[in-house]
């Protein structure tokens, strides 16, 4: 039998519980509002128009509203570390347990990758002559450039190590650094919108001419696991509140009306900026940023510059946070070898989780950025399978009043049951978005063969662990994943 302190962490079993309201928030904004917020918003206006952009992210952010409400009914259920793994453990069993922490580590370690390939991206517009020197080599079309590579590299070490100093640094960095965006994102939303209506600039058309309505609508839908992802920051978390999980409801619903309000603001501001001029910023390289400046002159840049800038080091801490506790959790339950779940005696964080997570993203910065995208494409595929097994959670304990892992038998809701089915069938629209053939928003066939790769790989690794995972029994279970 494994012992089940043991289980829980060789050094220390117990994660401190530092986390504070304001920054578990500013955890699920700061990861849901990455550098997309500030480069994507010239091509949804290619593929989506105004009106379909807003119609996609109003519709999307509903979604993912009521896939937030199974998140915050399930967190009071169960408040533990690497909450998306937990769940599915719960609801479904030991299989379901892996493969949901198998999806989430897919998805939250590609974001790390790629939010430290967008530090280089601000570089390399904002300095291109110090950036674009040392040219290594081009892979899929991009250009690969040792600066950047360095600079990535650091990034990625100096927020291992800020993660590693433990929880209340981490908490402490995303609020300041969230609080710059918001900052920056209101500053340019009013100059733009000011602007524009005292000079009478004209919009261009709502939809982009000759896309079909629901096809612009659509688009933007399938892109909604990839954009809110990151809200799902909070459950992972949850063992180390220091409030009531009863608050973590709130938290999620205003982080994603919060994160639906600043793409749909920048999406507005750019739309002021770019007009009907699209095909003039078509060729530049941070669109975007060159449209804004072009309005509201150099502060614009400026306040575009530290906004990303923001959105991007947030991304960076706060999924380093979350996929360091889905590999504490795994290495807990023993789905990862137990060494993922020791604690670092000093900080009290687990460091050997967070420094896996380094390692693998280090080499990222090799690929580029275009290499890079196949891979972070596939990651909506795995946050929208961990967003069905928290549904399915949801709707067990809805149905039966109590899954794995729960401290008592509650009565059965059926409010909570019927949002859960809901939210299990919109997962299941998400994937469908993703993989089905002549979906607008269809993954690539790079991707896809990226994701059938991860997915032959976890089968492997799930294999060669099976024997170990499956000789804890429910109690030294219970006690390494749920009694932390």
């Amino acid at each position: 039998m494994v012992n089940p302190s043991d289980t829980a962490s060789p050094v220390n079993g117990r994660l401190e519980k530092t986390m504070k309201p304001s920054w578990a928030f500013a955890m699920a904004l700061g990861s849901a509002v990455g550098w997309g917020a500030f480069i994507l918003p010239f091509d949804w206006g290619a593929e989506g128009g105004l009106a379909g952009t807003t119609i996609g992210f109003i519709i999307g952010g509903l979604i993912i509203a009521v896939i937030a409400v199974s998140y915050g009914n399930v967190i009071e259920k169960l408040p533990v570390a690497g909450g998306g793994v937990a769940f599915a453990l719960s609801s479904l069993g030991r299989l379901h347990g892996f493969i949901a922490g198998w999806c989430l580590t897919l998805g939250y370690a590609g974001i790390v990758a790629l939010n430290a390939s967008a530090v280089t991206l601000v570089f390399r517009v904002t300095l291109p002559q110090l950036f674009m020197n040392y040219k290594l080599y081009s892979l899929a079309g991009w250009d690969i450039y040792l600066p950047e590579v360095i600079t990535a590299s650091l990034f990625l070490i100096i927020f291992a190590v800020l993660n590693i100093r433990g929880i209340a640094f981490s908490g402490r960095f995303q609020f300041f650094a969230v609080l710059l965006l918001l900052l920056g994102v209101v500053f340019i939303f009013i100059a733009s919108a000011l602007i524009f209506f005292t000079r009478g600039l004209e919009l261009p058309a709502v939809f982009p001419e000759g896309v079909s309505p629901w096809v612009a609508v659509f688009t933007i839908v399938a892109f909604a696991p990839w954009a809110y992802v990151g809200f799902d920051s909070v459950p992972q978390l949850a063992g180390e509140f220091n409030f009531s999980p009863k608050k973590a409801f709130a938290l999620l619903m205003w982080g994603v009306f919060a994160a639906t309000a600043i793409y749909l603001v920048m999406m507005f501001a750019v739309t002021f900026a770019v007009g009907k001029n699209h095909d003039a910023y078509a060729s530049d390289s941070w669109p975007t940023a060159t449209a804004i400046a072009d309005l509201i002159g150099p502060i614009g840049l400026i306040l575009m510059v530290v906004s990303a800038s923001m959105g991007v080091l947030t991304g960076l801490n706060g999924f380093y946070v979350s996929s360091s506790r889905v590999l504490l959790t795994m290495g807990r339950a023993q789905m990862i070898p137990s060494a993922f779940a020791r604690l670092d005696p000093k900080f009290n964080s687990p460091k050997v989780s967070i420094i896996s997570v380094a390692a693998l993203c280090l080499i990222s910065p090799w690929f580029g950025r275009s290499a890079l995208s196949w891979i972070v494409d596939m990651t909506s595929v795995g946050i929208s399978v961990a967003y069905f097994y928290t549904c399915y959670c949801a709707y067990a304990i809805g149905k039966k009043g109590r899954v794995f892992g729960m401290s008592s038998h509650d009565a059965p809701r059926a409010g909570m049951k019927w949002f859960g089915l809901l939210g299990c069938i919109f997962s299941l629209g998400f994937l469908l978005l993703l993989l089905l053939p002549g979906s607008p928003g269809q993954l690539g066939k790079e991707s896809l063969f990226a994701l059938l790769l991860w997915a032959i790989l976890g089968m492997v690794f799930f294999l060669t662990r099976k024997k170990t995972y499956y000789a804890l029994s429910e109690e030294e279970l219970l006690q390494a994943v749920y009694r932390q």
